[in-house]
């Protein structure tokens, strides 16, 4: 992503039809503003852009509601998103137990600068804010659309086009995703040219299974047939979360996929502990089980070759809360 152009072309939706001038002149700027921003000679603040797309007509509370649904922290209720406080908090909250050192890696910024947004000692940019939330999340076209229209933005129409088209094959036909990580396995690439069956056996879903993923995937584009081969045209971590009922739905189907594989007796780690414990350490592994699935998702993003399609589940939640 091209962080800065998004960030450009936000503040030119945000602007709306307003000529640039006159909207300097309503931020109180005698210079045109406007016009360094969305040129990319300058940047304004995460919190002054946070301040400005809540301007233009989204609340700021509502639109994080929004965004993290029923996970939204506590800490980030109760300060402003368009303050400095506000966005170190906001990055914290999406940090999670994400370590510096993978921040870092995946937004491309220094430690020592992400350590100093985090802890409010600076203040980043709005690029720099993109970038990060992103890093933190995955779900950075969500978060914009949580206050424009990110159809709107050239720099990502496309890319929120095949978001939506991509979320929208996960949760029609859920074997689709298990379909691309066996396209991206070694053993596949060493076909030559595709067979038809061969990602059915290697799954153990059915051929007509098989080719309803691979139609679905097609018309979504995320796969192209090049020499013979189906081609996974994206890798990048697909976040489900966007529509609440249907990714509980697709959660309960890879539920039942592994209750399946249980019951036929395939190998794997399954079991169950049943305990009682106090609602502060129920609290505190929830942490470390959380802290364990962002260490997967880093040696996962680093495995090479793909050489196994794998599945995994989990579940921490308390029997005696009452059932919504």
């Amino acid at each position: 992503m091209h962080f800065e152009q998004i960030a450009a072309d936000w503040l030119r939706l945000i602007r709306g039809k307003r000529s640039q001038r006159g909207f300097s002149r309503r931020l109180g700027y005698s210079s045109n503003i406007a016009y360094r921003w969305e040129t990319c000679v300058c940047f304004p603040k995460a919190r002054e852009a946070l301040e400005l797309a809540k301007q233009g007509g989204e609340a700021g509370r509502a639109s994080l509601n929004a965004f993290f649904g029923t996970s939204q922290p506590a800490p980030l209720l109760a300060v402003d998103l368009s303050s400095a406080a506000g966005v170190a908090e906001l990055l914290r909250s999406l940090r999670g137990k994400t370590s510096l050192v993978e921040l870092s890696r995946r937004s491309g910024h220094s430690r020592f600068a992400i350590a100093r947004w985090l802890s409010g000692d600076a203040e980043p940019r709005l690029p720099e804010l993109l970038s990060l939330i992103e890093a933190a999340s995955f779900r950075l076209l969500d978060f914009l659309d949580c206050f424009t229209d990110v159809s709107k933005l050239p720099s990502v129409a496309e890319d929120f086009r095949a978001l939506k088209a991509a979320r929208k094959t996960a949760y029609d036909v859920p074997w689709s995703h298990a379909v691309l990580r066996a396209l991206e396995l070694a053993d596949y690439a060493k076909l030559g040219k595709h067979r038809s069956g061969w990602v059915a056996k290697r799954l153990g879903i059915s051929r007509d299974e098989e080719q309803r993923c691979l139609s679905a995937l097609a018309t979504a584009r995320q796969i192209q047939l090049r020499d013979g081969l189906w081609v996974v045209d994206q890798t990048s971590t697909l976040d489900t979360r966007a529509d609440p009922a249907r990714s509980r739905r697709l959660k309960a189907e890879w539920l039942k996929v592994a209750l399946a594989r249980f019951e036929a007796g395939v190998s794997g780690t399954f079991g169950y502990n049943l305990m009682s414990i106090s609602r502060t350490d129920l609290a505190k592994l929830r942490e470390r089980h959380l802290a364990y699935f962002h260490d997967m998702q880093a040696l996962v993003a680093t495995s090479t070759p793909g050489e196994c399609v794998v599945l995994f589940n989990t579940e921490l939640f308390a029997l005696d809360e009452p059932v919504s």
